[in-house]
């Protein structure tokens, strides 16, 4: 054996798939001075090895029948190489990814290293590029503890021996460009662990696409930019002060909302057609997207996501989500995704165990499992993982321009005691049941949404009394935009569901609310949530007849649309859909033909146009200042009355009565006299009332004495009904 080559364990280590850096003997070597090339080609017999421009540098020795092969080469430089290999069956050609330099380099190591890199979406998963003047594929992988980590894929057979990838140990980055590969690959990574156990298959987690479960490989995203028409959209979602703007979101789980007439999926192109001009028809400002980040399992609805950077596949690739974005944009309405940063799946190609260690999770059960939902929790602490969901929202934001992320489960996060006992659980420095670290790490990453994303907001869905929530992280925050109200819909929902007759006696809660209104932004939610797992749907939880609860479903949405807050309405409860929500079929279409359920989609339409037209309504949405009540005490009737005002608008006055008794000549305070025209009353003929109210119009007079307010007017209040007033003088 001459001193040029390479010694034979070394051999025996490649061949076996256990060299600890192939970059150390594969490709261009020069040992002792002299060029020499080794590949490892399995099938192959012979190899021919050429120079980029095709100059030939001579046939390699067969080393190993395996299909180790090496040889001198007469060179003067390091430069990509490409080999003809061929065996009885023919011949191929092969770009040997150990002539190229890494792709990543030390300013990536620098802010890898710190958790401070904000393009990790551009540096990790696969892209495809052309790089040293060769296209192909860079893959870049954090697996900090594994012994090797490969890309396999139909490219290589699944061989884990023939693409190990470079360390770069300070990091823990493992990084490979394979040439000739390119958009539409097919791979996952091959990981042998500290122990030199081999791991199952990993999907990427920095993957942009995935295939179609059941298939749980990752696909090398085609890179060509998309062509974004949505410019003066972001242009003026930039200068926009949410707090103060209109903001009724549509949820929709993208899955059921409508079906293909043989039952499968319809594309992002289709929901792009039918979705936005329905959304855009019935006034939404915002539609909000169950997770549609890939997931392995349909039921799941997308809270148990895998691919945290893949748009899911069920519909189509990323280019077809992001034209659904541009159209969305361009007929005016904001898409707003729900994000799942609490916790993940324990599937053998996910996150779980990712290089035979808990990497992205927390060793200990007692913080890392979440008893909940049988899922592992990211380890917040970890800064590598903050930066991994950091990027995660960024790239949302960045690549697809969604206007917001709506934060699961936040409360989960936010508490190390969270459905646990006494003892399953470990306290912080401090002794206390607050996540530290995952508060760290939220005011983090809507810090960095807010300061690069102008415009774009982040709500959070927190069950808890947690102080600050949408505070600003400089004054102690968690930084959000916005805070799902939980306690407004348990309570409302509670009180509509009681028999008429018994309201008298639970009138706090529609009223307790009011109580703290301003201590955060609130969204009013009526959620997916809300009409799931027995729970019924909306019109299922009214009390009474079935007139009474289309009356009483009426008479709620106005009370909730004239109540301060953003709102919030699951797909199908705009017709009043009869049956539980199923994620399995599409929404129940066939019911607009009935004049009842098309009655509560017109009143939708008209308070979601409502709630736009008039700034009494959503100008001062999260400030005392905007509210004022009028009649809040009435408990024997169930009459509730109160004021909206914004800066230079007329007021707005609203009126609800809950029983099935009309109330006439109902005196009710009013905070200007003159004429006030009747905005919405849900009794209207239109919306299938019983088309009885004030003849479009109340006129209020001055009152008598020093009155706290200085007029009155005496109303018609329709049975189970919602009365919102304009002041209207003219």
């Amino acid at each position: 054996m001459e001193k040029w080559q390479a010694h034979p364990d070394e051999v025996e280590q490649i061949v076996r798939g256990q060299y600890a850096n192939p970059f150390a003997i594969l490709g261009l070597q020069q040992p002792h001075g002299i060029w020499v090339l080794r590949t490892f080609i399995p099938h192959a017999q012979s190899v021919t090895a050429f120079t980029r421009d095709g100059k030939p540098l001579g046939a390699l020795t067969l080393r190993d029948e395996a299909g180790f092969f090496e040889g001198k080469v007469d060179i003067d430089q390091r430069q990509p190489i490409r080999y003809r290999a061929a065996n009885a069956g023919g011949e191929w050609d092969v770009y040997d990814p150990y002539s190229f330099g890494p792709v990543l380099g030390p300013m990536d190591d620098y802010y890898i290293g710190e958790g401070t890199h904000l393009r990790l979406f551009d540096k990790l998963g696969a892209h495809a590029m052309e790089f040293e003047g060769v296209s192909g594929v860079h893959f870049a992988v954090w697996a900090p503890n594994a012994r090797r980590v490969s890309v396999v894929g139909p490219f290589n057979e699944w061989d884990g021996r023939r693409q190990p990838m470079r360390n770069r140990s300070e990091t823990g980055v493992w990084e490979v460009f394979i040439p000739a590969i390119g958009p539409g690959t097919i791979y996952k990574f091959e990981i042998v662990g500290a122990d030199g156990k081999l791991l199952p298959l990993k999907a990427d987690p920095f993957a942009r696409q995935s295939e179609l479960r059941p298939k749980t490989a990752s696909v090398v995203a085609d890179p060509t930019p998309f062509a974004w028409t949505d410019h003066k959209y972001m242009e003026a979602r930039a200068k926009k002060d949410w707090r103060r703007t209109p903001m009724s979101i549509y949820e929709v789980h993208l899955g059921s909302w409508r079906k293909r007439a043989d039952g499968s999926f319809m594309s992002y192109e289709q929901f792009a057609e039918q979705l936005i001009p329905y959304a855009k028809d019935m006034g939404f400002t915002h539609i909000e997207l169950l997770p549609i980040s890939e997931h392995p399992f349909d039921p799941s609805w997308g809270y148990q996501p895998t691919g945290l950077y893949s748009p899911t596949s069920r519909f189509g690739d990323p280019a077809g989500f992001k034209h659904f974005v541009d159209v969305a944009h361009k007929a005016g309405l904001g898409i707003i995704l729900d994000w799942v940063p609490a916790h993940f799946p324990t599937d053998e190609h996910g996150l779980a165990q990712f290089d035979g260690t808990a990497l992205y999770e927390h060793a200990d059960p007692r913080q890392g499992y979440h008893p909940d939902w049988n899922t592992a929790i990211f380890n917040f602490g970890r800064k590598e993982v903050s930066a991994f969901l950091t990027n995660n929202a960024l790239y949302w934001f960045e690549q697809f321009h969604v206007d917001g992320l709506r934060v699961d489960a936040v409360a989960s996060m936010l508490y190390l005691d969270y459905s646990r006992k006494a003892g399953e659980w470990i306290p912080n420095q401090f002794g206390g049941n607050h996540n530290l670290e995952a508060v760290a790490f939220l005011q983090r990453v809507n810090t960095e949404v807010y300061r690069n994303h102008p415009g774009a907001f982040m709500i959070a869905e927190e069950s808890t009394a947690w102080s600050g929530v949408s505070a600003p992280t400089y004054a102690g925050g968690l930084g959000f935009g916005f805070k799902w109200n939980m306690g407004f819909m348990n309570d409302t929902l509670r009180f509509m569901s009681r028999n008429p007759i018994h309201r008298r006696y639970h009138h706090n809660d529609m009223t307790f609310a009011a109580l703290y209104a301003f201590t955060e932004n609130y969204v009013l939610p009526l959620s997916h949530d809300e009409v799931v797992h027995g729970k019924g749907s909306l019109i299922a939880k009214m009390s009474g007849d079935d007139w009474q609860q289309f009356a009483a479903l009426r008479a709620y949405y106005a009370f909730m649309w004239s109540w301060p807050g953003k709102k919030l309405l699951f797909m199908g409860q705009e017709f009043a859909q009869r049956e539980e929500w199923n994620e399995a079929k599409g929404l129940d279409w066939w019911l607009l033909d009935a004049g009842m359920h098309e009655g509560v989609r017109r009143l939708v339409m008209d308070l979601n146009n409502a709630y736009r037209e008039l700034p009494a309504l959503h100008g001062r949405d999260n400030e005392p200042d905007g509210f004022e009540w009028l009649i809040g005490n009435d408990h024997a009737n169930s009459v509730f009355a109160w004021t909206r005002r914004s800066n230079g608008s007329a007021p707005v006055v609203v009126i609800s009565n809950m029983t099935p008794v009309a109330r006439d000549k109902y005196r009710v305070p009013m905070p200007k006299v003159g004429g006030w025209s009747e905005r919405v009353n849900t009794d209207a003929e239109w919306y299938g009332g019983g088309n009885t109210g004030n003849q479009g119009k109340v006129v209020a007079h001055a009152s008598e004495g020093n009155g706290w307010m200085p007029a009155y007017a005496d109303v018609y209040i329709p049975p189970l009904a919602t009365l919102i007033l304009k002041y209207d003088p003219d």
